[in-house]
């Protein structure tokens, strides 16, 4: 799994979902279905967690640019 993109993942998820929304899937293809889902949430939840974090924000300050970490609290 660590080899799939975000891009690639997400779509294996959306696959996954469909599949078991339709509800044409015997019990047990569901389950390995429901527990690779569980497996891609996580994954793409670590990459969005990592990509967080290389985010930042640039500020004005005293007329040069600084960078400083994003800060997901800021503003709400």
């Amino acid at each position: 799994m660590e080899d799939l993109t975000f891009e690639q993942a997400m779509k294996r998820l959306e696959e996954i979902v469909s599949r078991l929304e339709a509800g044409d899937v015997p019990l047990d293809q569901s389950m390995t279905l429901f527990e690779e889902g569980t497996k891609l949430s996580a994954y793409l939840s670590k990459l969005l967690d990592t990509a967080e974090q290389k985010v930042t924000m640039i500020t004005a300050q005293n007329g040069t640019e600084t960078e400083v970490p994003f800060d997901t609290e800021e503003g709400e």
